[in-house]
């Protein structure tokens, strides 16, 4: 394996996210592009620094500096801006739109605000997690580059500067000095592609104009909610992270650790369709009928079809399996291992029919359920007739158990599905079902002080059993209902951050972070139960667990004000938008 050019890691808060929904980029505060995953989401990465492995594409001052930035309103073009010594300097970055299934473009724009500047730029693409160094260097034009690694072809435009070897670095390395003056900016253009390359180079003005234009087409401007402007932005991570198919991946990395050195570090880089649910049901709150949407209900509803009693917890973006777990020979993020694919391909969670019901029945009110929708909603009803009394993994993809809030969400989707005008002949085949699948739950598990328990075999409580009253399983005044959210809120909560479950004797933190998406339903079901300044205390407390790019990650280190866990997490944005607009009014039907 090639050896790494060193950037070292940063911590999660300092990363800002580049993404065309068929791929994503993480970028930190010395300008490495550290981790991109080439052509597609669940492909091998060409840059792994961020997992201790050899690849990224670096622009960074050559003075002393200091880092900041910001996203452009409503996008994911980030503005590195960096105080030197001698100025400010900025480098404008994106991955080009509209995006290309076979080839990602970089594109990146330095320019110096009020002085001379110069950057470090260094370039070492390494296909296959590192297996395959840059090769067959040559000079096409001036200023343009292309190379192969592995099965990738590639080309660096605007790189009059750097040359194999440059700056000290080994031959397989582009890298040089680059100048621009006060007032001046100058282009960089990376294309990668598992395709030859078209015969010239994008032009930077037209590539920036048609990315401009695609993220003020796709991302509506939001008001009037408790947050706008952070509202827009998790509609625009959760756009980034949405492929052309519509299928939306859980977070752009892998193997991020969750907590140090325990091997719970995963590889989020697929479709999870409970989470693609979560985030259309977010949509259809804030936004109403639109792209992001109609895209999740076309991802469900064909898995939903094609799968039917056997639909998988995750896909990849095109609808296929999941690969299998497979370690990669490298360090792996700090605390963290190296561990690609993922085991869930292996499971049953009930509730992903539940919450696909859910989505269906969201699109519903907005006219936007075709017959082929309203088909998959007829098979994930049969499917939870079929298997609502089998054993399963959960929400929190543990061991199978009659988890109480798998069967609570499908009794939510059944009755949400009959709401919006199911067929005559099955609405009362569903009805019955869902009144029978909550008596038994009723029987079983309500734990002996009033509140719902995880398991008929589990009496302890968990913050998942807060989404079922939220969905409509039963009201906001049931005695279970008003019992839970307190139970929830006594036992798991710490500062206004919510832990899942506890999970042995001493104090939460001791077993894992805060988990973001339980916070934010927390401040949901305080509204619901008009308890709206608690509400917003929840949902504040939970926005600021982020870093300068404002993007959430799965948990949070509530002592140590730390990030943990794969970057960006997408149901977490998908709750916060729906937070940030269900809390702006009084909650419907109370």
């Amino acid at each position: 394996m090639t050896a790494a050019v060193p950037f070292g890691p940063h911590v999660l808060r300092e990363y800002a996210l580049l993404a065309d929904g068929e791929r994503g980029a993480l970028v930190g505060p010395r300008g490495d592009i550290s981790w991109l995953c080439v052509p597609r989401w669940e492909s091998d990465a060409v840059f792994s620094s961020l997992v201790g492995g050899p690849g990224c594409f670096a622009v960074t001052p050559e003075d002393r500096f200091v880092w900041g930035g910001q996203y452009e309103t409503g996008s994911l073009i980030w503005r590195s801006r960096w105080v030197t010594q001698h100025g400010i300097t900025e480098c404008r970055e994106a991955l080009a739109l509209p995006a290309d299934p076979h080839r990602t473009v970089i594109l990146r724009r330095v320019r110096p605000e009020d002085s001379d500047a110069a950057v470090r730029v260094v370039l070492q693409a390494s296909a296959g997690f590192g297996r395959h160094k840059l090769q067959r260097i040559r000079r096409q034009d001036p200023g343009v580059w292309t190379a192969r690694t592995g099965p990738l072809y590639l080309r660096l435009s605007g790189a009059d500067a750097v040359r194999p070897g440059g700056l000290g670095h080994p031959d397989d390395v582009l890298a040089g000095l680059l100048r621009v003056s006060s007032g001046d900016h100058h282009d960089l253009v990376l294309e990668i592609s598992d395709q030859p390359l078209p015969d010239d180079p994008p032009d930077p003005d037209r590539t920036w104009r048609s990315t401009e234009q695609c993220w003020a087409a796709d991302v509506p401007r939001l008001s009037g909610t408790l947050a706008d402007r952070d509202a827009v932005h998790s509609y625009a991570v959760l756009r980034g992270l949405t492929s052309s198919g519509g299928g939306m991946v859980a977070a752009a990395s892998m193997s991020l650790p969750e907590r140090a050195d325990q091997g719970r570090n995963y590889d989020y880089r697929y479709v999870w369709i409970r989470d693609q649910c979560f985030a259309g049901q977010a949509v259809a709150v804030a936004v109403g009928a639109d792209r992001l949407l109609d895209g999740a209900v076309a991802f469900v509803s064909e898995r939903v079809r094609a799968d039917g009693p056997d639909l998988r917890p995750a896909y990849t973006t095109t609808g296929g399996s999941v690969p299998e777990q497979r370690q990669l020979d490298l360090p792996g993020y700090p605390g963290g291992y190296d561990i690609a694919g993922n085991q869930v391909t292996h499971q049953f969670q009930l509730d992903t029919l539940g919450e696909a019901l859910l989505l269906f029945a969201a699109a519903a009110r907005h006219d936007h359920l075709d017959a082929d929708g309203w088909r998959a909603a007829e098979t994930a009803a049969d499917a939870i007739a079929a298997r609502w009394e089998d054993p399963e993994a959960g929400i929190w993809e543990l061991d199978d158990r009659l988890w109480t809030e798998s069967r609570l969400i499908c009794v939510a989707g059944l009755k949400a599905i009959c709401a919006v005008g199911a067929p005559a002949h099955r609405m009362t085949d569903w009805m019955a079902l869902a009144d029978k699948i909550l008596a038994q739950a009723s029987a079983t598990s309500v734990h002996p002080g009033g509140w719902w328990q995880r398991a008929p075999d589990d009496s302890r409580i968990d913050a998942a059993l807060l989404l079922p009253p939220l969905r409509g399983a039963l009201p906001f005044d049931d005695p279970r209902t008003v019992a839970t959210v307190h139970q929830v809120e006594a036992e798991l909560g710490e500062d206004t951050f919510l832990y899942r479950f506890r999970q042995q004797p001493g104090p939460l933190a001791n077993a894992e972070g805060a988990f973001l998406l339980c916070g934010l339903v927390m401040a949901l079901a305080k509204h619901q139960q008009g308890s709206d300044l608690e509400a917003v205390r929840w949902f504040e407390r939970n926005r600021s667990a982020c870093g300068p790019p404002g993007l959430y990650s799965e948990e949070y280190d509530v002592h140590q004000r730390q990030m943990r866990g794969n970057l960006p997490q997408a149901f977490v944005h998908a709750l916060f938008l729906e937070a940030a607009a269900r809390l702006a009014e009084p909650w419907s039907g109370r």
